[in-house]
């Protein structure tokens, strides 16, 4: 199935494409060409993969794993729904929506 996911950054900027269920968000946001590192390669040793993830959609997620919490512990500017873009697989959605904690 078919997602689309909306990418905003902190000046409302907005870049739209197109994914599938299953798939890695990390792989998603680095084929889009958008600038979050995942320098760890999804190892979590590191934050640099920090997103925000929509509400809405956070709920259709599998929980975090304590790891996961730790290394949200060094990233900057977490929100209630942070997430590191590593970890998520996209859900069986139509729509899927991440802010960036940063500027494209």
């Amino acid at each position: 199935m078919s997602v689309t996911i909306l990418f905003i950054d902190q000046q409302q900027k907005k870049i739209t494409c197109q994914a599938e269920k299953g798939d890695k968000l990390l792989d998603v946001i680095h084929k889009a060409g958008l600038p979050i590192e995942g320098t760890c390669e999804g190892a979590l040793t590191c934050a640099t993969c920090h997103v925000v993830i929509e509400a809405d959609n956070f709920h259709q997620l599998e929980a975090a794993s304590d790891i996961e919490e730790d290394m949200l512990d060094l990233a900057f500017d977490v929100e209630p729904t942070s997430r590191l873009a590593c970890q998520v697989y996209l859900p069986d959605c139509q729509h899927f929506t991440v802010y960036f904690p940063q500027d494209f």
